[in-house]
């Protein structure tokens, strides 16, 4: 077989060619754009750098890219450590000719994440934050030359994990932006406070427990905070593992986020907005309080819950990761006004949006700004002593990061693999390319930079590359005053994202700074008025005053802005957030969750002020959307009534069920408990399970167990368990993988061998919800992947699914995934079976280390029941 190669032919290789197969790279006629103005050129690849995980570029045009080469190895195939490279371009071909290692070391194991702030490189690698200044500016990190290593913060929970600490962004306003994902963090910022956030997935010891800042957070985070490590605040939480996040010139931030089930997202996050993924304890996940009817992609974001941020565009199965925001470059007029563009390895593409203001929030249309993959083939191909057949190279760009050059082209990193997230790769070339993507005919041009100037410090703030503008802002904050006229001279600059900088940097120029920003809050443009508001917000100039001025701006994005910052204020705060909440229109979720976020700590008093004492039966939609999200305990018995009236929909009665289950005090466990008791239907099964989740954790001071037992409802002396043992599965008796992938399938007769599999997962809807949904798995792996999943389920756990074994009291064995913690444990076993189990009964509970899906020997399948299936579910 012919390899298909485009080679470049470094002019200087400092690095040795790693000791592996011949790389491979993907052939640039697959690509394909959205755009027909567009062309993808090869950048770089293979062996100027391995396994890329992440990139940044600097202010001379040079990639710094992370490498993986160690990912899930633990350091076996590069016991030296890994690597961040610097590759660059120096002829201006539009190819990279040169190459070296800034650093290298064994605590680098996968990095994942690098950014270059000026002399500054941050590397995120689990447990740390660390800082490599290169004082002498070689581009080369070398202690006996004075350079430094500061581990500016620790302790990100599970090193060599995808779900932990991800990379650093400068944001507009200075500050530097990062997240790590819900493999949990226990961290104190430089200014001495902690942070914790815990969950039912890792760190379930610190799970619901408050932060220094006075509030909870669960799982995954996004953060902002000063250069020097100082004054972190948490700007969304609960997520499971958003690999990146990006910030406009208006400080809107975007990320991705992802799961095993079929609910991947792209999504705009609202300012200490909660993504819902596990509870607000961070004890239970979403899969234990799904109620009947909830499609995957609603119950695992709880966008039927309140305090929960929208999940914007929720695509399905993937494996999201980089993602970046064009603000204007050398694409052309169609993406002036922003570009969204984020990585999806596991369907070969980049994504783009154009973000559209939307109500309080954003319209996000999705369409493949740069694919291999057109006609969604996701089934990859495998290799065979390491080399692939070229037609199936499409399915093996696997793109990790996206970036904006300071010459306004889109690069993109490729890790290259038949294999995407789970505990492993499969290339053992090691291969990784860098794409371009830009106009046909483009000639690279970086603008050189005197940042000893004021011009070229007003350059670099104006860069495309987001974090080369750092060096601009920096520059011109430190010059004060004397920088204002020249930044105040880019509010009238025609590219809108240069002027929402300009209103940032001001505003930290003094008082004639200052001067300049306030007029705009009567801008005729609602985003200059939402920077305006944001700029003079974080510098705490005049809050309330501007916030009552805003509160009832015509543009309900402003008002967003106005409830968010009422968040950690007191009954100051409350006449403010009334306004805002008459205007509601009774169906804006974002609109909904900001006055929400803004009346945390004073819920009472707002729904005092905006619902009072009005009859529940007679609530408009906004009342009764109002008292859903704030659910003070005053309101418990209205939320009783709605829950019980003859005159209110089905839907509306859950939704005043489910806030009563998010009223902490005891008037919400009274409510609930009388529901259980004197409802009707489906109703009472409602109230019931809820009072069994929460009996032990948010109601667990009002004697809910002797309540239940007293009334009738729960006698966990009566609970009948189960016996459900699973056994691990048999050594297989089918023929080696490369023999079935041999055998031809039939997706037909898959069909029917499919069925055989609804027992434990859910195939295009159908089945049993017990393990990961096959049909978006199947999709994102290769063949050699998914039959492996099928032959032997325990050779790679999905996250979230590994098998737990309870001894009950009476030696009853229960073999189920534990969906929640406390008392009672909810335990799911295969087939779906879901049992109730008091803590009182339990003897000892532990982690049985392997799968308990049934394997194909289980269900009975030949190799050629096996390769039928293989046929029908790479035919979805």
């Amino acid at each position: 077989m012919q390899k298909h190669r485009q080679t470049l032919t470094p002019a200087i290789l400092l690095i040795a060619p790693f000791a592996f197969a011949e790389p491979e790279v993907v052939p640039l006629e697959m690509f394909t754009t959205e755009d027909s103005n567009l062309e993808v050129t090869l950048w770089a690849q293979t062996p100027m750098f391995n396994n890329p995980t992440n990139m940044d570029i600097d202010k001379d045009g040079r990639i710094w890219v992370a490498e993986g080469v160690n990912y899930r190895r633990h350091g076996s195939r590069r016991p030296e450590g890994d690597r961040i490279v610097v590759l660059q371009d120096t002829n201006g071909d539009g190819q990279a000719d040169k190459n070296h290692v800034f650093v290298q070391e064994k605590f680098l194991t996968a990095p994942l994440g690098v950014a270059v702030l000026d002399n500054k490189i941050v590397v995120s690698m689990t447990p740390s934050m660390i800082v490599y200044t290169d004082v002498d500016r070689d581009l080369v990190f070398d202690p006996s030359k004075g350079d430094t290593r500061e581990e500016l913060l620790t302790g990100f929970n599970s090193k060599q994990h995808d779900h932990s600490l991800h990379s650093v962004t400068a944001g507009p306003d200075g500050q530097w932006y990062w997240n790590h994902g819900n493999c949990g963090a226990q961290f104190t910022d430089k200014s001495g406070k902690t942070f914790r956030l815990g969950s039912a997935y890792q760190m379930q010891h610190i799970a619901g427990k408050k932060s220094d800042d006075g509030h909870v957070y669960v799982g995954g985070a996004s953060y902002r905070m000063n250069p020097d490590g100082t004054h972190a605040t948490v700007i969304g939480h609960n997520y499971r593992n958003s690999y990146e996040q990006t910030i406009t010139s208006f400080g809107d931030v975007f990320q991705n986020d992802n799961d095993d089930p079929p609910a991947c997202r792209t999504t705009f996050v609202m300012e200490y907005g909660n993504a819902g993924f596990c509870s607000l304890d961070g004890k239970r996940s979403w899969q234990a309080d799904r109620r009947p009817g909830q499609e995957t992609s609603v119950a695992e974001w709880r966008q039927e819950d309140p305090g929960t941020m929208p999940a914007g565009d929720v695509y399905g199965g993937g494996s999201p990761t980089g993602i970046t925001y064009y603000e204007g470059g050398s694409l052309g007029k169609k993406y002036a006004g922003g570009l969204l563009l984020s990585c999806e390895p596991a369907r070969n593409v980049v994504f783009g949006y154009l973000p559209v203001p939307e109500g309080a929030g954003f319209k996000l249309e999705r369409f493949d700004l740069l694919t291999t993959n057109t006609d969604k083939d996701f089934a990859g191909t495998d290799f065979k002593g390491g080399r692939v057949d070229r037609n199936k190279k499409k399915t093996l760009f696997r793109p990790s990061d996206v970036t904006v050059g300071p010459d306004g082209a889109i690069y993109v990193c490729d890790w290259y693999d038949p294999r995407v997230g789970g505990h492993s790769d499969q290339d053992e070339t090691l291969s990784g390319a860098i794409y371009r993507v830009a106009p046909k005919g483009f000639k690279s041009s970086t603008p050189k930079l005197n940042l000893e100037t004021s011009a070229g410090q007003i350059t670099a703030l104006k860069s495309n590359a987001i974090n080369v503008r750092n060096l601009g802002f920096t520059r011109l904050k430190a010059g004060g005053e004397k920088s204002v006229p020249a930044v105040a001279a880019l509010l009238g600059d025609p590219n809108k994202f240069i002027r929402a900088r300009a209103v940032w940097l001001l505003s930290q120029l003094g008082d004639t700074g200052i001067a300049k920003v306030q007029p705009l809050l009567k801008h005729r443009d609602a985003e200059m008025r939402i920077v305006a508001f944001r700029a003079l917000r974080r510098q705490d100039v005049d809050l309330l005053k501007n916030a009552e001025k805003l509160a009832s701006d015509q543009s309900p994005a402003v008002r967003r802005e106005v409830a968010l910052a009422m968040r950690n204020l007191g009954k100051e705060a409350v006449p403010i957030l009334a306004t805002i909440a008459a205007h509601f229109d009774g169906a804006d979720r974002t609109y909904l969750e900001a006055i929400g976020t803004g009346a945390t700590g004073k819920e009472s008093q707002v729904y005092a002020a905006v619902i009072g004492n009005s009859a529940p039966g007679k609530w408009t939609a906004s009342q009764a959307k109002l008292a859903w999200r704030l659910h003070p305990p005053q309101g418990a018995g209205a939320l009783q009534q709605r829950a019980m009236s003859a005159s209110v929909s089905p839907e509306e009665k859950k939704a005043a069920i489910v806030a009563l289950a998010y009223t902490k005090e005891k008037e919400g466990a009274t409510a609930m408990l009388d529901l259980a008791q004197n409802g009707t239907g489906e109703a009472r099964g409602l109230a019931l399970g809820w009072l069994l989740k929460l009996k032990n954790t948010q109601w667990k001071d009002y004697g809910l167990d002797a309540e239940l037992k007293k009334r009738k409802i729960y006698d966990p002396g009566n609970v009948e368990v189960i016996e459900v043992i699973a056994p691990p599965s048999p050594k297989t008796k089918l023929p080696p993988i490369n023999e079935i992938l041999s055998i031809q399938g039939d997706a037909t007769k898959g069909k029917v061998v499919a069925t055989r599999c609804y027992t434990c997962h859910k195939i295009k809807g159908t089945g049993i919800g017990f393990g990961p949904d096959i049909t978006g798995f199947a999709k994102a792996q290769t063949a050699e992947v998914v039959l492996k999943s099928i032959i032997e389920p325990s050779a790679d756990i999905s996250h979230g699914f590994a098998g737990k074994e309870i001894i009950t009291k009476d030696g009853k064995k229960i073999h189920g995934i534990a969906l929640t913690s406390g008392d009672p444990v909810i335990m799911q076993s295969v087939g779906g079976l879901q049992q109730t189990i008091p803590k009182g009964k339990i003897k000892s509970q532990k982690n049985l280390g392997y799968s308990l899906m049934l394997s194909a020997d289980q269900l009975g399948m030949t190799a050629q029941d096996v390769a039928d299936l293989l046929s029908y579910l790479k035919s979805l």
